[in-house]
């Protein structure tokens, strides 16, 4: 299999990693710490040596590429058509921002900044946890910048979490590494069509990484 192949399959899974952290985090409050983290990190590595590399490599995407494996096979349950939706959506604001080079700039002045402006906090405890300033500053450009695109997601949950500033920052800050990967996924070749049509082929693919990896 091409590298190219297997850099879109990790983009992608990327992109559904993001989508179901957000769903979780809407819907449950919570999320596995690493797979949030390495989703969260991607949006800071704007220049990034290899695909995996933005991720932390490979094992970063291990909930997305999981994803992939499954459901492109046909594996189904309760809260797959709102990933699909959620995908969707995220795919279509993608191609939005695409052609706002305006909006594009801020966001990459804001990620700058932001990067900047945590070099006066602390370091998190480890790899696998997120500052919780770094994911306020990250909820705030989203929603000053790809949020005021149309039409908006709309993510569904329990009123408990979402009315919860922390888990809301958190949810919108995945959605943000959702754009990321599908701005990602653009730029190595990928498209609806293949979602359409080559689900099969990326599964074998996600499934092969996978493999690869031990997982």
């Amino acid at each position: 299999m091409s590298d190219s192949f297997a850099d879109r399959t990790l983009a992608l899974a990327g992109l559904f990693q993001a989508v179901r952290l957000a769903q979780l985090l809407a819907r449950e409050g919570r999320v596995e710490a690493s797979a949030f983290a390495a989703s969260i990190q991607s949006l800071l590595l704007i220049d990034a040596p290899s695909t995996a590399a933005v991720y932390g490599g490979a094992a970063g995407v291990k909930l997305g590429l999981g994803l992939l494996r499954d459901k492109l096979a046909g594996e189904t349950e309760a809260g797959d058509v709102e990933i699909a939706k959620y995908v969707i959506s995220i795919i279509h604001l993608e191609g939005q921002l695409r052609q706002h080079l305006d909006m594009q700039e801020a966001v990459q002045r804001g990620v700058e900044a932001i990067q900047e402006q945590m070099k006066f906090f602390e370091a998190a405890e480890n790899s696998e946890t997120v500052h919780p300033r770094l994911v306020e500053k990250l909820a705030e450009l989203y929603s000053q910048t790809i949020s005021t695109l149309s039409p908006r997601i709309m993510v569904n949950g329990e009123h408990g979490h979402l009315s919860n500033p922390a888990i809301a920052a958190k949810v919108r800050a995945a959605l943000f590494a959702g754009i990321r990967s599908a701005f990602l996924w653009r730029q190595l070749g990928g498209n609806r069509w293949q979602l359409l049509f080559s689900r099969r082929k990326i599964s074998a693919e996600a499934a092969r990484i996978l493999k690869e990896k031990g997982e």
